[in-house]
């Protein structure tokens, strides 16, 4: 329908009708109208699909009872988004508002005890016993009900908390006790024993006095340092007098030495620009002498090539000679040989063998090259076939490990079955889903929703007693479906009608056309499932469906997402549906054409076969060409011993004529040689002017390099005297030089050892304020100048007595200064923890009281509230001539998370009662408990 409106009355309301009328949307509505969600009812999990097919959207109003004012709320649920617009009293609101408005009603959609709808009964019957009692209160109980029993876990929580507390303290009370114990014996034994008390004062006097000597050590060692700083200081001093003296008496002497040190270094520059000049010069000579020697290498190179262009004329004179008598020679032999034999009819016979063999070695490269294009096509065929092949083993392999992981049993039964297969007589076909091959892969879903899960996992049999071979199966303890084809082959039987005549419903097909199978698993599927009759539609076909049902009187249709079948009522005999979704493809989806396969393995056996034919062709092809190429090589050797022995005469005719061309070559090669004797002459007279100039400045510069010559013995005459003045002054300054430096050492040293002092002065100080915890700027304090005037002031006799009364101590085993203090602590531990334990105590008796309360206000309304329940609940029951009790089920008092109810019902009168769960009754008993 496309609009209801229902108007309940008051007590109990039934709707009553045939399958597919609509009862069940009543329910829906009204859960989603009241801001429940889809899971709630447990059909579908998307809103869009309670809205009636072919519908954009759907609209629920419902009216509530609320005195003053009734309280209406509509909810529009929009399908292409899967949305929702809520409204209360005809004004917008959120679903939020709706929530409140509903809970103030106390209105449960979610609680299974308040709304139940037929396909969560199952879950109604799984609820825990603690899991119905929460329902049950929410639903029959009083407001504060369920709220009580929230408050009780938690009370019982906190009380578990306590008690965990209160013995953890107990523990450590005893604990407490024992060690005061301890104390008190402690105390005893120092009272019966004084002596070890004396003993302990005593031992303390020693460490007091052994504590204040190395007190004052410190102060000892800083005080011998300061003295040796103050002694190193005044000598240092007096050093440093004596250094000045010494400088003052050496300063006349060192200024001579500085005067005849600055002579010296004039000298120096003067004596470094002189050779400087002496240098250039003798540079400008040496370049000089460097090109007269190269004037005369260049005339020397004149003169030997017009000693070797002499010498070339001679050798021409020679060849001359020598080339007119081989001429001579030749031409002598030349008369003496005789005419040429005429080998060219020969030549010619060779030429025509060679000519047939190129044509027949041309022929059989074409053969070798047709052969080897049709062997390499042949190899890619071969290849594709392989690929193929691959894939569809892939595949098959894929759906073989799908049938193991789901069926294994099937998958061990297969393994046999190929292992085995000479011990049928007729052929048997693997399970379904192997055989089974959907020409769409689109396709393979309308095939798995239409034949059962057993039979998809089926093994096929053309005779009843392969099957009983196949299922006796050595014993083996599997569990696996075999079926048997029919024994008239059902493969090819007629539709009822062409499909053509359906297309104006959507339809395209018939479900047998949509997929390929071997004969005989044909044959059952159409026997069994008549997948010839059934008609495979789309969209269009889902939404004229309606139409399709009353025209065409189909028993299954499938369209693009659903499965319809039509049945007639038995009392009405009125036509209804039943629709269903399709699930998505799981073996089928990546189906392997049984026949494509098989052509593929008899297309590879064939091209295996030419191959090796192409081969033995080719081998024999290579011979023979083998054959060819010696003959080939044979007659061109005996074409070139033809053609060498008709070719000698004219080859010595050649030799004659190319060596009278060298001849002339070598009559017009003549030398002038008096020209060439006057153009040497003239290149020696330009480079002898040459000469002459380079000589002239040569002289120039010899004169030029003679005075600064005698300059630079002059200077180093100067040098030489000042030296020596130099020398003179050194010897008379060295040895005050020297008492000099020993001096500066000597005060260096002193300096450095005052330095070094005053550092270890300083951190001694340092040292001996940490001992007597005083700080840097704070004064000796009195009472320690006294403490220290009665102790020894020497370093040795501290060390001495130090020694004495670390061995007196030492003397003293046995002592314990810590028991007054473990007797102090753990007489403070004792009093904190009785105190606190006193505290959880109180809180602990508090609880118990509240819980006590709140339990009396909960347990006994729930009580009489189940007590109602189970009279109700046994009266229904005893109408039915059955058996129901329902009881407040308790494991422990104290523990109230695991109170529950329990339903115990009993149908049959020869049974005892038994609780209800989700295991033990039917699913009818179920629906009415």
């Amino acid at each position: 329908y496309d609009a209801c409106e229902v108007y309940p009355g008051p007590n109990l309301n039934v709707v009553v009708g045939a399958n597919g009328t609509g009862k069940s949307s009543i329910v829906c509505a009204i859960c989603l109208g009241l801001a429940g969600k889809p899971s709630f009812i447990g059909r579908a999990d998307k809103l869009g699909l309670f809205v009636k097919q072919g519908c954009t959207r759907g609209l629920v109003e419902i009216e509530l009872f609320k005195p003053p004012d009734n309280v209406i709320i509509t909810r529009e649920i929009q399908v292409a988004n899967n949305t929702s617009l809520w409204f209360i009293n005809r004004k917008p609101a959120t679903m939020k508002a709706v929530e409140e408005h509903v809970a103030t009603l106390n209105i449960q959609v979610d609680n299974l005890c308040h709304f139940l709808p037929q396909d969560r009964v199952g879950e109604f019957a799984k609820l825990s016993k603690s899991e119905l009692l929460e329902a049950t209160e929410k639903s029959a109980g009083s407001r504060e009900m369920y709220q009580l029993h929230c408050e009780l876990k938690s009370f019982r929580e906190r009380e578990r908390e306590l008690e965990v507390n209160m013995h953890y303290m107990l523990t450590l009370q005893n604990l407490c006790r024992e060690k005061t114990n301890s104390l008190e014996k402690m105390k005893q034994r120092i009272e019966r024993y004084g002596q070890d008390v004396e003993r302990y004062l005593e031992h303390k006097s020693h460490i007091d006095l052994i504590e204040m000597l190395e007190r004052k050590r410190p102060w000892l060692e800083y005080e011998d340092v300061r003295m040796q700083y103050v002694q190193v200081k005044q000598i240092r001093n007096k050093a440093k007098k004596d250094l000045q003296i010494l400088k003052e008496r050496q300063f006349p002497r060192a200024k001579k030495m500085e005067e005849a040190e600055e002579k010296l270094y004039r000298l120096d520059i003067k004596t470094r620009d002189n050779t400087a000049k002496i240098k250039e010069i003798s540079q400008k000579i040496k370049q000089k002498q460097d090109a007269l020697e190269m004037k005369e290498k260049k005339i020397e190179e004149i003169k030997q090539a017009l000693r070797m262009k002499k010498e070339e004329e001679v050798d021409r004179q020679n060849k001359i000679r020598k080339t007119q008598e081989i001429i001579k020679a030749w031409k002598n032999e030349l008369n003496t040989m005789a005419v040429c034999e005429n080998f060219q009819p020969q030549i010619d016979a060779v030429n025509n063998e060679l000519k047939k063999l190129q044509e027949e070695r041309t022929n059989i490269d074409g053969g070798v090259s047709d052969l080897r294009t049709e062997k390499g096509n042949q190899e890619r065929e071969q290849k594709r076939i392989i690929d193929r092949l691959g894939q569809l083993n892939n595949i098959m392999k894929i759906k073989e490990e799908k049938l193991k992981g789901r069926y294994p049993d099937t998958y061990f039964a297969l393994m046999w079955l190929r292992k085995n297969k000479d011990k049928f007589k007729k052929k048997v076909y693997e399970p379904m889903m192997l055989e089974i091959n959907p020409r769409d892969s689109r396709h393979a879903k309308y095939v798995e929703n239409h034949i059962s899960s057993d039979d998809m996992r089926a093994f096929i049999f053309e005779s009843q007693e392969d099957m009983e071979v196949f299922l006796i199966r050595d014993n083996q303890k599997l569990r696996v479906n075999a079926v048997c084809a029919p024994a008239q082959s059902c493969a090819e039987s007629s539709p009822p009608r062409p499909i053509e005549e359906l297309h104006q419903y959507g339809f395209f097909s018939y479900l047998r056309e949509l997929f390929d199978a071997p004969c005989p698993v044909m044959s059952y599927l159409c026997y069994q499932y008549r997948v010839h009759e059934v008609p495979v539609g789309t969209e269009k076909t889902r939404d004229m469906i309606e139409r399709v049902i009353r025209e065409t009187e189909v028993k299954q249709v499938y369209t693009a997402e659903e499965k319809y079948v039509i049945k007639v009522s038995s009392y009405t005999n009125l036509t209804f549906s039943i629709n269903t979704f399709l699930r998505a493809a799981q073996f089928l989806s990546g189906s392997v054409n049984i026949g494509e396969r098989r052509q593929l393995e008899s297309q590879q056996q064939d091209i295996n076969n030419k191959l090796k034919s192409l081969d033995m062709r080719l081998t024999a092809l290579f011979e023979r060409q083998k054959h060819l190429e010696h003959r080939d090589n044979e007659l061109r050797q005996q074409k070139k011993e033809l053609l060498e022995r008709g070719n000698k005469r004219r080859q010595f005719e050649s030799k004659i004529v190319l060596k009278c061309d060298s001849l002339r070559q070598l009559e017009q090669d003549a030398v002038d040689l008096e020209k060439e004797s006057q153009v040497a002459n003239l290149k020696i007279r330009e480079i002898n002017k040459q000469k002459a100039e380079l000589v002239t400045e040569f002289t120039r510069l010899t004169k030029d390099i003679i005075p600064l010559n005698i300059l630079k013995g002059v200077l180093a005459l100067q040098k030489s005297k000042v030296m020596a003045e130099k020398a003179k002054l050194e010897t008379e300054y060295k040895p005050g030089t020297v008492q000099l430096q020993a001096a500066e050492q000597f005060f260096n040293e002193l300096d450095y050892k005052k330095q070094a002092l005053y550092e270890n002065c300083k951190e001694l100080l340092k040292k001996a304020q940490q001992v007597c915890n005083l700080s840097p700027d704070e004064d000796f304090p009195r009472e320690l100048q006294i403490s220290f005037q009665a102790l020894p002031s020497t370093l040795e006799e501290i060390d001495a007595l130090l020694s004495v009364e670390r061995t007196r101590a030492s003397c003293f085993t046995g002592l314990n200064a810590s028991v007054v203090e473990e007797y102090n602590r753990q007489a403070e531990e004792i009093e904190q923890l009785t105190n606190y334990l006193e505290e959880k105590k109180n809180e602990l008796d508090n609880y118990r009281q509240n819980i006590t309360q709140v339990k009396e206000r909960w347990l006994n309304p729930l009580k009489d509230m189940i007590e109602k329940i189970n009279a109700k609940f046994s009266n229904f029951f005893s109408s039915m001539q059955c058996v129901g009790e329902v009881d407040l089920h308790v494991e422990n008092e104290e523990d109230y998370d695991t109170y529950g109810i329990r339903i115990r019902v009993k149908f049959h009168s020869g049974t005892e009662l038994h609780e209800l769960t989700p295991y033990h009754q039917s699913g009818g008993e179920k629906s009415v408990s």
